[in-house]
C-alpha cells in the first residue's frame, strides 16, 4: 500500500491518560509543549483528527505561533456517518484551507457548497476503513500526514502498523486508572508481539518532556 508517511503525536500525564474519567482534558501539556505541536503541524502536508474531536473541542487545526505567515497544512476529519457540523470551524474555513472529510456515506450537499472535500472510502466494522482512507489521502496529494485526536484515533492507526513516527508529550502528572488511557486494546497476547518503537530524540519543553520515537 502507498501511503502517507504518518506522524501520531501524543500529549499525556506520565501514566498514559488524556483526561480524567469525566472526560476533561484541557489543558495536559503546557505552553511550551503546545507551541511545540504547532511547528510539528507546519512541518507536515495535513492534520487529521477523528469526529469526536471536531464534536467535542470545535478545533482549528491551524499553525498558530507568533509572526507565522507560512503555509498552512490540510485539515482531515475521519468521520464515517458524515457529522461534522456545518457551523464548525473547519467547515466554516474550509474554502480559505483544504477541508477534507473521510466518510463512508455521501456528504450533505451543504458541506461541500462550504468548500469541504469529501473522500469517501469503505467502511470496516462500521467505521472508515484506515487503509482504504491512507490511500485516498495519498492519492490526494498528501505525503507527511500529522495524526492529533484521542485515543480512538491513536488506538486505530497503532493497531493498523500505520504509524510511522511518535512524538510524545508527557506532562509530569499522574491521572491513575480512572483517567482515560491514550491507548486502547490492541488484542496483544504474547510480549514477543508488542510494537517496537527507537527513541530518536528527548527534549525538555517547560516542565514537560518531549520525546521522538521512529518504528522499529
Amino acid at each position: 500500500m502507498i501511503r502517507p508517511f504518518v506522524t501520531l503525536k501524543l500529549a499525556t500525564t506520565l501514566d498514559g491518560r488524556i483526561a480524567t474519567h469525566t472526560g476533561e482534558s484541557r489543558w495536559i501539556t503546557g505552553e511550551e509543549a503546545r507551541r511545540a505541536v504547532h511547528e510539528l503541524r507546519a512541518s507536515h502536508d495535513a492534520v487529521l483528527v477523528g469526529i469526536e474531536t471536531v464534536l467535542k473541542d470545535d478545533p482549528e487545526l491551524t499553525v498558530r505561533l507568533q509572526g507565522y505567515e507560512g503555509y498552512q497544512p490540510a485539515r482531515i476529519v475521519l468521520d464515517s456517518r458524515g457529522r461534522i457540523p456545518l457551523h464548525s470551524k473547519l467547515v466554516q474555513t474550509a474554502r480559505v484551507i483544504p477541508t477534507f472529510v473521510v466518510t463512508t456515506h455521501d456528504l450533505n450537499p451543504e458541506l461541500v457548497s462550504l468548500g469541504v472535500r469529501p473522500l469517501k472510502v469503505a467502511s470496516k466494522h462500521q467505521r472508515v476503513d484506515l487503509t482504504a482512507a491512507l490511500e485516498a489521502l495519498n492519492d490526494a496529494g498528501i505525503d507527511r500526514l500529522f495524526v492529533e485526536g484521542g485515543g480512538q484515533i491513536a488506538t486505530a492507526f497503532i493497531k493498523a502498523g500505520a504509524v510511522d513516527r511518535l512524538e510524545w508529550f508527557r506532562a509530569p502528572t499522574i491521572l491513575g486508572g480512572d483517567g482515560r488511557s491514550v491507548v486502547g486494546f490492541l488484542d496483544i497476547a504474547e510480549i514477543n508481539k508488542v510494537i517496537r518503537f527507537s527513541r530518536v530524540g528527548v527534549q525538555a519543553v517547560g516542565e514537560d518532556l518531549w520525546e521522538s520515537y521512529e518504528l522499529e
